[in-house]
């Protein structure tokens, strides 16, 4: 006859913890919005002139090199202001803005310098980005899981009450990566606007429980 003290009794103890783990990124990937805006009393005269600056500039930064341009926003819009009470029409405003994308992050001040240069007015933002995040944020995800479970040896070791802990469940309680924006500085003079891509900081963070 079979004694169930025979079979390992499941352990009943539980203990739940929470590990995170970051990695440094360095971006490989610059996204850029600039573009031209134009306003006039007649539509077709703000229409034309925005096209043939954009055109300038476009073909300015294609000299350049690059070749991942595309507009990103086209909007006309009327202007107007109140006085006394009554509206008076004040024009139209054309805006243009391109998007591009370069790998080239040495390029990033030049870029914008250039496009300025042929009679761009509108720059909303330099965007850097790591091309490959998921790669980054796997390895944070699992610094997380190393250091919940070294939480849990230390914990063990200072109790007495076990000597390697076993993860039963691990829940992820991070969100990939999204993209990061940099400030840059433009300065006068003949120097190139200085761009600082700086550092992306991946973190990941999980919530572990151990039986023991």
């Amino acid at each position: 006859m079979l004694n169930t003290k025979d079979f390992p009794q499941p352990p009943y103890n539980k203990m739940t913890l929470t590990g995170k783990g970051q990695v440094t990124a360095l971006p490989d990937l610059a996204i850029l919005r600039l573009g031209v805006q134009t306003t006039g009393d007649n539509l077709t005269d703000a229409q034309s002139e925005n096209a043939r600056i954009s055109q300038n500039v476009i073909n300015a930064l294609k000299q350049l090199g690059i070749t991942d341009l595309k507009t990103y926003q086209y909007t006309i819009e009327m202007l107007y202001d109140y006085q006394n009470g009554a509206r008076i029409d004040k024009g139209y405003s054309v805006r243009n803005v391109f998007e591009i994308r370069t790998s080239n992050l040495g390029l990033v001040g030049t870029i914008i310098d250039t496009a300025v240069n042929y009679g761009a007015n509108v720059v909303e933002f330099v965007n850097f980005e790591v091309s490959n995040p998921d790669l980054y944020y796997q390895e944070a995800l699992n610094l997380a899981i190393n250091d919940a479970y070294h939480k849990a040896k230390s914990i063990s070791s200072n109790l007495r009450i076990m000597v390697n802990p076993i993860p039963t469940m691990i829940t992820e309680n991070s969100t990939p990566p999204t993209p990061f924006s940099s400030i840059f500085l433009a300065r006068e003079g003949a120097f190139t606007t200085p761009i600082e891509p700086g550092n992306k900081q991946i973190e990941a963070a999980v919530t572990v429980e151990f039986t023991y």
